[in-house]
């Protein structure tokens, strides 16, 4: 054990120096212009695949260079969620590729059973936000449909959410969900009640998030898994990774989005305990643990790349100390197995699972420390990762996740996100801060932007 800790704390020292370097080190405007370059000619290169090879489909598949749906029917979910990266990229030709093929395929009257959240966050989040930027009312008609389509989901006995829907038929089923699939609407449906006038949206969203946030645990915390139909908790392992994560941070975001003052009460209460009970310190970072979410005893010291975006949220709150501390640890993780896995063993520093499917909470925490404290140290951190990715993910028809981080061998996806998100907060991390004020905007769960409630 004393061997491991010294080994941990050394790669921790070789990180320190290796970040921050020297005075000469800092990045120059030209620098920083030419790594948004490489990321817009990468975001180039995966939307050139998709367009080759599965133009039309939800997603490339960019080592076989075919197209995938995600369910009978596809939902051109790489184009909706590409729309608003290519407008902040100016990336115009694009944009209209994307914005034509949405407008030519997408098709929401159809009998075909969905999962509730991942539509809402990909699809409903990005054509809203296409709204937006837009003004072309085709997209808000679109997301209406979806929206009402989306209804019948809330109406179980407790007003949590049931996992799937059909869009024809309303029909629903999977009443085993978890705090992310029943709490990760307040933006999206808040967004079109503001854009529609229909309060229906927003007021079953909250109440949905209000449902899980009371029936949090004495010491504040929430399980991971819970019954929609009888508001039991089936899981009692709290965390803040995989089936959690976007709970705590669009009880926040709902704050800073609309205003909603029980919200930011309820992400208070829940941040404190979270940082009481989950946070760990060990020599190579901070990491947050599992816990027995009613006695707070630690139940497996996993932390893995969904977990990286907490330091990220706690920037945005203010809590620079903490968030800082916590991407020391995001960092080691991603230099440390030559690029993050899913998830690993923070105290034995084992990987658990090796894959790496092109995530960005990694880079979006770098991006709003940045944004937060002009510290060139995420600079620094964010190159890295991007350069990495940009290098070892390549194929000849796009980007592709890792199967195994240790041998980097590629395996078939390339989700719709990494188009939306991971290459979106690469670039911003870099641009100058007119080109998106975080005092103007908030960013969804799947990095779709919406304009406050003040604008």
């Amino acid at each position: 054990m004393k061997h491991r800790n010294l080994s941990a704390l050394l790669a921790t020292l070789f990180l320190f120096i290796s970040i921050h370097g020297t005075s000469q080190n800092s990045f120059t405007p030209r620098q920083r212009s030419i790594q948004r370059k490489m990321i817009k000619a990468a975001c180039r290169h995966a939307w050139s695949g998709y367009i080759k090879h599965a133009k039309g489909y939800d997603a490339l598949k960019p080592i076989s260079q075919k197209g995938h749906n995600w369910y009978g029917v596809s939902f051109v979910m790489t184009p909706v969620d590409a729309f608003d990266t290519f407008h902040l990229l100016g990336m115009k030709k694009e944009a209209n590729e994307a914005k034509d093929l949405i407008f030519s395929h997408l098709n929401f009257d159809v009998n075909q059973e969905v999962q509730l959240f991942e539509v809402n966050i990909r699809l409903l989040g990005g054509l809203l936000s296409a709204f937006e930027i837009s003004k072309d009312q085709r997209f808000l008609a679109l997301a209406r449909d979806l929206g009402a389509r989306l209804l019948p989901a809330f109406n179980s006995p407790t007003g949590m959410p049931y996992r799937y829907v059909n869009l024809k038929s309303g029909k629903t089923r999977d009443p085993i969900s978890n705090p992310a699939e029943t709490g990760t609407y307040l933006l999206e449906f808040g967004k079109l009640t503001q854009h529609t006038g229909d309060s229906v949206y927003y007021r079953v969203a909250k109440k949905a998030a209000m449902g899980i946030y009371s029936r949090r645990s004495d010491i504040d915390l929430v399980g991971t898994t819970i019954d929609v139909n009888t508001g039991e908790w089936r899981n009692t392992e709290s965390q803040i990774g995989a089936r959690i994560d976007s709970y705590y941070e669009y009880l926040y975001k709902a704050w800073l989005l609309f205003g909603d003052k029980d919200c930011r009460q309820a992400w208070e209460i829940h941040n404190k305990a979270i940082l009481k009970h989950l946070l760990a310190e060990v020599p190579s970072g901070w990491y947050f643990t599992r816990v027995d979410m009613k006695s707070g005893k630690e139940t497996h010291s996993l932390y893995g790349a969904l977990d990286a975006f907490y330091a990220g949220i706690l920037a945005l709150s203010g809590d620079i100390k903490t968030a800082g501390n916590i991407q020391k640890g995001n960092y080691y993780m991603w230099t440390n197995f030559n690029i993050e896995p899913e998830e690993f063993n923070f105290r034995t520093d084992s990987v658990m699972y090796p894959n790496y499917p092109l995530r960005p909470e990694n880079i979006e925490s770098c991006f709003y420390l940045y944004r937060k404290t002009r510290d060139q140290v995420y600079l620094r951190m964010g190159e890295r990762m991007i350069n990495d990715i940009l290098e070892k993910c390549r194929t000849e028809a796009g980007y592709a996740e890792v199967k195994n981080v240790k041998t980097l061998e590629l395996t078939y996806s390339m989700e719709s996100f990494f188009l939306a998100e991971t290459l979106k907060y690469a670039y911003l991390l870099f641009a100058p801060d007119r080109e998106l004020d975080l005092g103007k905007v908030v960013f969804n769960t799947e990095a779709h932007f919406f304009r406050t409630f003040a604008q």
